[in-house]
């Protein structure tokens, strides 16, 4: 997260760079164009004259802000790369193709800073690691493992795999998630305008009743006027404690591992986020060890990837214990977040020399329980959410008409 900050901040006090169109002639005298983003027309200039080309025509080219770059937008390019460099086709003729074919201007535009980087001299690592908001530490370490080894199309292949899984993962649990926080959200709001609007109108037809009422819409009476007097207050407390908790679990790492601790707890949801942070660690590890990377520095990696703190945090330990001479199983052991078919397989792993077999198995385990638990998820929170908005709402609603049943009654 601070990493991504720091980018942030640092692309924001940066000299803004615009699009420039340029076309000229190669060493060859053919006529050849193309786009390049630079702070000035000089700085094109120089960069062409560097790539051996003379620019006849330098054009700044109004820049469309586009769409946000998602890791969807990510796990398709790494995709298609792979499937290009597979094929055979060269790797800046596969960035413009990609380029071409993006639909989203912003995707285009960082395709095509990287593509002039490879051209300039930079290695394809390099490149991509001058943009850490979208290729992280892990991205940059596979591909230039993969550039070290001669096998950049098979790194390639793992890393949009990798993507494509971790991103399904996601797509999971925020479907799980959506479906409680979306009903909790419209019963909030339900019981807001009941409270704000709807009551107060029963409160005047009873006070010209002049009978008494009962203790249930008594109660639910003092709850309104309360909710109409300090309704600024109180939705001011919600809306702080929101940001407040925002803002801490991104500065603040005993904030992030609290919260992370608490939704680890949550029952059903917790569970399933448990599984699904297991999956993204074991096929991160697995993808990383089975690249070549030393295990100390792959576990320098996996952590941030979990998406969680807690684990975040047991991987730094992990680490430090395997860097000391400690197998993995025992530090997985020791860390006490891992169930036991975990630190099994992987200590099965480590005797077999088949680590990375062992990790990619508990992954795909691990994400087909998420797979069930998602599918589960609905039917088993249905009557749990139905008994919460009867309880609620429906006691609301009795409250209120409890005056006009006793009215009926005595006539």
């Amino acid at each position: 997260m601070a990493t991504t900050a720091q980018a942030r901040r640092g692309a924001a006090t940066g000299p803004k760079e615009y699009l420039f169109h340029w076309e000229g002639k190669d060493k060859t005298g053919r006529i050849v164009r193309g786009e390049i983003r630079a702070t000035a027309e000089s700085v094109v200039q120089a960069t062409l004259r560097r790539q051996g080309v003379m620019s006849t025509k330098v054009k700044k080219q109004k820049m469309s802000r586009g769409h946000k770059i998602t890791e969807k937008d990510i796990a398709l390019f790494t995709r298609q790369l792979a499937t290009m460099m597979r094929s055979g086709v060269p790797l800046l003729q596969a960035f413009d193709i990609g380029i071409k074919g993006s639909s989203n201007p912003s995707l285009a535009r960082l395709l095509n800073e990287i593509r002039t980087d490879v051209e300039t001299g930079s290695s394809l690592s390099q490149a991509f690691s001058r943009h850490p908001l979208y290729f992280d530490k892990l991205f940059c370490n596979l591909v230039a493992a993969g550039e070290q080894a001669g096998i950049l199309d098979n790194l390639l292949e793992r890393l949009a795999t990798y993507k494509e899984k971790i991103l399904a993962i996601k797509s999971k649990i925020k479907s799980a998630l959506f479906y409680p926080i979306a009903v909790v959200v419209v019963a909030a709001l339900v019981i807001a305008v009941m409270m704000l609007f709807v009551i107060p109108e029963f409160k005047n037809v009873f006070t010209s009743f002049g009978a008494d009422l009962p203790a249930p819409t008594l109660i639910v009476i003092a709850m309104s006027d309360f909710f109409v007097e300090w309704w600024y207050l109180i939705f001011g407390i919600i809306i702080g404690t929101v940001l407040t908790i925002s803002y801490l679990y991104k500065r603040s790492p005993k904030m992030q591992n609290l919260v992370d601790r608490v939704v680890l707890q949550l029952p059903v949801i917790g569970d399933i986020i448990r599984k699904a942070t297991v999956a993204r660690w074991a096929r991160t590890l697995s993808t990383m060890f089975a690249a070549g990377v030393p295990l100390v520095e792959a576990l320098d990696s996996v952590g941030g990837a979990s998406g969680n703190h807690v684990y975040l945090m047991a991987t730094k330990q992990i680490q430090t214990d395997v860097s000391t001479g400690t197998s993995l199983t025992v530090a997985m052991q020791s860390a006490n977040v891992f169930p036991t078919m975990v630190v099994q397989m992987v200590s099965i792993g480590e005797e077999s020399g088949q680590l990375d077999s062992m990790l990619s198995k508990v992954a795909d385990f691990y994400e087909q329980e998420v797979d069930d638990a998602v599918a589960g998820l609905s039917t088993l929170l249905e009557p749990i959410i139905m008994v919460f908005l009867g309880t609620v709402i429906g006691g609301l609603v009795v409250a209120m008409y409890l005056p006009i049943f006793k009215l009926g009654a005595v006539v």
